[in-house]
């Protein structure tokens, strides 16, 4: 099934250039995941209902033609690639020329918010979604990420309450804005990027010290989350 909607980016949404951050695309691309979940029955209006939420465990996104201030996006998103424990959301979002200007693709469980554990993706659920075939990499969706040997540049975060989800872990789009406290200032003057990704590992939760440590190789940006005192790797990003 594909589902369909728009969204139109504040100043906040906005950096250099009144262009859209990365941040923001994260942000839109999962509100019309959410919604389309809400309509079949499955978002975070059906939580006390049925006790399961859906994680994300990655991101794969490419910006074609980087959306400007005030300009009123149509956002395509579908359900594909059904597997027991784990399955693909992809998106396209078109500027208000029609002109494609995003492609990302996203992998997701669902997790019994009672037991804290992920459960698996029965046929009642697959049929709601009613998943298609298209996707918007023509290469495998999300390959192992690459972690590097040695880094340059680190910053430690503490996570407070604002940083906390219906989950009760940080939420996602929070990652990024840590690896952007990881890059080193010249790195960081260059932001946005266009093509990035973002690898989900392991939760973090209210009081975790977390270290983002940065590596540039083969002209990408590395950063990855990590918890020294729980010896965990809680993510990894990627940006070029």
């Amino acid at each position: 099934m594909f589902f369909e909607s728009t969204a139109k980016t504040g100043l906040k949404d906005i950096g250099k250039n009144n262009l859209i951050k990365n941040e923001t695309i994260l942000e839109i691309l999962e509100n019309m995941g959410g919604e389309h979940s809400n309509k079949v029955g499955y978002g975070a209006l059906d939580i006390d209902k049925t006790g399961l939420s859906w994680i994300l465990l990655d991101w794969k996104v490419q910006v074609i033609k980087r959306p400007i201030y005030s300009e009123e996006l149509k956002i395509k998103t579908w359900g594909r690639c059904f597997q027991k424990a784990s399955t693909y959301r992809d998106f396209e979002v078109y500027n208000s020329e029609g002109e494609l200007a995003i492609i990302a693709t996203s992998k997701w469980a669902m997790m019994d918010l009672e037991k804290r554990s992920i459960t698996r993706l029965n046929d009642d659920i697959k049929k709601v979604y009613e998943p298609e075939e298209v996707q918007v990499f023509t290469e495998e969706s999300l390959e192992k990420p690459y972690i590097p040997e040695k880094f340059t540049n680190e910053f430690s975060y503490t996570v407070g309450r604002k940083d906390i989800d219906l989950n009760n872990h940080m939420h996602n789009v929070y990652y990024m804005n840590l690896a952007y406290e990881a890059f080193p200032e010249d790195v960081y003057q260059n932001i946005p990027y266009d093509n990035f990704r973002i690898t989900y590992k392991k939760e973090i939760t209210l009081g975790d010290t977390v270290t983002a440590k940065y590596a540039k190789v083969n002209e990408k940006h590395y950063v990855v989350i990590e918890n020294k005192e729980k010896n965990i790797v809680n993510a990894i990003i990627e940006c070029y």
